[in-house]
């Protein structure tokens, strides 16, 4: 298999797992996806069951499935020399014939979404990916009301930026705390990745905490995956006074050295409490690193923010790392119709020129 077709087959792979919309997928041409060892390949890969420690759902599995199966078919010229795996089409057949749930059912259910972020320079390396598997609810409110069940996609620009050359020595050997944490994902990321010398994730909602305490232990598990002892987990909520003294004790590790937050600024409403607690931290560490990723939905709410920001004397920069266009990207995916950002926030410079990495 040449190396062009196994890049190709490791992104499908990369986008298998993360739950892509199937429209989404990005499969070999025709005539590769004739070729019996490449329909083999696809079988053992994504469809067998047995081969992966956190398989997607059998609903999203069927969705994919079915068009396959169906092009397949399409592709077939001579029904003596083209052939459909037989272990794809006992595949389909057990699907069909399983109880699955209805798609509204299973829109609400929990899934396993594996993320994967590859070195830019040996991404059809599989050795070399790092990734993490969640547990996500995409379309399940948290109590709070929050969508801090599922990982969004300034979140993805993050972690694709904090795993970058660039991005590596800001998180490396430092003690990171990430706000409205959600899933966990970057914190996860950074105690399993990018070896931070401890990191703490913190969410508003109890149950959001939880479910991050859920992810950690997913990521500790099978293989030779090694506990996370760096990665604690803890409540905090923005506006609320922060015990200094007694910071090591409520949340697991000295004053933080870095502070990460990702679709931390959506909501008008929540920017005064969040700019307080940044303060806050400015206060505890002066030469507080702050990197805030942020999806521009609107305009105006952002620059309330920013705005906040400079009010509080913190100092801004837009950090240069636009995201990867959708038909470019290798891993993570996500939408890039909406403007994603990431800035970096300090109270020790002078100067609110762009921040250039």
């Amino acid at each position: 298999m040449d190396s062009a077709l196994k890049l190709t087959l490791g992104i499908l792979r990369r986008q298998f797992y993360q739950l892509v919309d199937p429209i989404q997928l990005r499969w070999p041409d025709a005539k590769l996806l004739k070729d019996p060892s490449v329909q083999s390949w696809i079988f053992h890969n994504l469809f067998d069951a047995g081969n992966a420690a956190y398989a997607p759902p059998d609903s999203y599995r069927l969705l994919v499935l079915k068009p396959l199966i169906s092009t397949l078919e399409n592709l077939i010229e001579d029904p003596e020399e083209d052939e459909i795996s037989d272990d794809l089409m006992s595949t389909l057949s057990s699907l069909f014939s399983s109880n699955l749930p209805s798609e509204s059912i299973s829109t609400q259910q929990k899934a396993y979404v594996t993320y994967t972020f590859a070195p830019h320079s040996t991404k059809d390396n599989a050795s070399d990916e790092m990734a993490l598997t969640l547990l996500e609810a995409r379309w399940i409110l948290s109590s709070a009301g929050t969508t801090g069940l599922r990982t969004w996609e300034a979140a993805l620009l993050l972690g694709s930026f904090l795993c970058s050359e660039s991005g590596k020595p800001l998180v490396q050997n430092k003690r990171v705390l990430e706000l409205g944490a959600g899933t966990g994902m970057l914190s996860i990321l950074c105690a399993k990745h990018l070896k931070v010398s401890s990191i703490v994730a913190t969410d508003g909602d109890e149950a959001v905490v939880d479910a991050i305490k859920t992810n950690v232990f997913l990521n500790e598990q099978g293989g030779d995956e090694s506990p996370l002892p760096a990665l604690c987990t803890a409540a905090l909520k923005w506006g609320w006074a922060i015990d200094g003294p007694n910071f090591a004790e409520d949340y697991g590790m000295d004053v933080p050295q870095v502070v990460l937050g990702a679709d931390v600024t959506y909501d008008p409403i929540v920017i005064p409490s969040l700019v307080s607690t940044l303060r806050e931290f400015f206060d505890l560490n002066s030469s507080l690193v702050v990197l805030v990723a942020a999806t521009i939905r609107n305009e105006k709410t952002f620059q309330t923010f920013l705005d906040a920001c400079r009010r509080n004397g913190f100092s801004l920069g837009l950090i240069e790392f636009p995201p990867v266009p959708e038909s470019l990207q290798e891993g993570p995916f996500y939408p890039t119709m909406t403007p994603i950002q990431i800035w970096r926030i300090t109270r020790h410079e002078k100067s609110i020129d762009p921040f250039v990495v």
